[in-house]
């Protein structure tokens, strides 16, 4: 069976993320919501905020009727942007913008998912890590929307090194929808060596080196050994 060609290649991956990418980030908002909701009440009296949680609840138990009811996401928003408005820089605020961009990207309203993750980027949290997750987050709804230097600037400001492997992948996707191929082996084999250095899952990774043309050795994979005859005739 022939090679791919560089054109087949990069067509295989932008296929490979198009049909996977919106179920990858909506899990990964289901996390970040869970998490910081978490981590909020690890630090704040329950009794405090008790109403304004409730509110969250029951916008996230609607939320699970908009498949059903083409109307609700609109109301969803409404009900969304009164528990902002009450209290923009509050815990329930930021667990409600992140449940719109979920709802967004479940609906492929990627612009609607990059409203919402700004919304969470302008509040004045300073969990540092949770910012650079909105920034991952931002840039893959850019992406999607093909602004592509708008998805590149978002990643630039994705610093902290416990993230670099993450930026560096989504930087090699947005090189890859720009067809530029030199810089997403570059960003692409970046992430690959920091994954290896960290002993980290990377398999998805390992598919999108390949498909821009770089093979890579997984040195955590052992290689079969193939026997071969030798014809002593």
């Amino acid at each position: 069976m022939s090679a791919l060609s560089d054109d087949e290649q990069l067509d295989s991956l932008k296929s490979f993320a198009k049909k996977y990418g919106s179920a990858i980030i909506s899990g990964i908002l289901i996390a970040l919501i869970a998490f910081f909701g978490w981590q909020y009440w690890q630090k704040k009296n329950l009794a405090e905020h008790q109403m304004n949680t409730a509110k969250v609840q029951q916008l996230m138990d609607d939320a699970r009727n908009t498949e059903a009811n083409p109307d609700a996401f609109s109301q969803l928003s409404a009900t969304a942007d009164k528990i902002v408005k009450e209290a923009p820089d509050s815990a329930q605020a930021i667990q409600t913008q992140f449940l719109m961009a979920k709802l967004a990207y479940d609906q492929q309203d990627f612009a609607a998912a990059e409203k919402a993750l700004k919304k969470v980027e302008n509040s004045k949290v300073k969990d540092q890590g949770l910012v650079q997750l909105v920034k991952l987050r931002l840039a893959y709804a850019q992406l999607a929307q093909k602004k592509y230097d708008e998805a590149i600037q978002s990643l630039a400001a994705v610093t902290d090194p416990a993230f670099k492997a993450t930026a560096d992948e989504a930087r090699g996707d947005v090189y890859v929808a720009k067809n530029d191929r030199e810089n997403a082996q570059k960003a692409y084999q970046s992430a690959w060596d920091t994954l290896v250095e960290r002993k980290q899952e990377r398999q998805i990774l390992q598919i999108k080196l390949e498909s821009v043309g770089v093979l890579v050795d997984d040195p955590e994979i052992e290689r079969p050994v193939l026997e071969t005859q030798v014809d002593e005739s």
